[in-house]
């Protein structure tokens, strides 16, 4: 199999996946700019030679066909998304918005999604996965679910 192709395949399989379209749906990072930095670092990773933005262009899934150019904006807007998310929670910090208690959720979910992803690299690792093994992944997986569905909700109350 082609770098192309197993590049395609896993942002394929990964952009199915419930908790990368839930977290997705509520980050600041449109679907072609989250595909478009996986394959920036994809790329650095799976590679034996480093990749030039072309080639990289070429390793979309969503609009495949774009120019050099095309990528580097979105590949520059993404990571300037990023920056801004971690701004905003650095002033909101700041201010005492967003103190311990209250990303005391987010660290929880945090620490899970951890949890479900060593959980599936041991499915994974093992090669002979087990009823029980799956089993925890998917209880993992709905708990997750269902905590960034009430994460993603308004969390500043509105007192009078």
């Amino acid at each position: 199999m082609t770098l192309k192709e197993n590049v395609q395949n896993w942002l394929k399989t990964a952009m199915k996946d419930p908790l990368v379209q839930t977290l997705s749906k509520n980050s600041h990072l449109t679907a072609a700019q989250l595909e478009t930095l996986l394959i920036d670092v994809l790329a650095a990773n799976l590679s034996l030679q480093p990749l030039t933005y072309e080639e990289k262009a070429k390793l979309r899934v969503i609009k495949a066909a774009i120019s050099r150019g095309s990528f580097n904006r979105t590949l520059r807007q993404a990571k300037q998304n990023i920056i801004k998310s971690i701004y905003t929670v650095i002033l909101l910090g700041y201010f005492g918005i967003l103190d311990d208690p209250d990303l005391a959720p987010y660290i929880e979910v945090a620490n899970r999604l951890k949890a479900y992803t060593n959980a599936y690299k041991d499915l994974l690792a093992n090669h002979a996965e087990t009823k029980e093994q799956v089993q925890v992944i998917h209880i993992l997986r709905e708990e997750l679910q269902a905590m960034f569905e009430q994460l993603s909700r308004p969390w500043i109350s509105h007192k009078t």
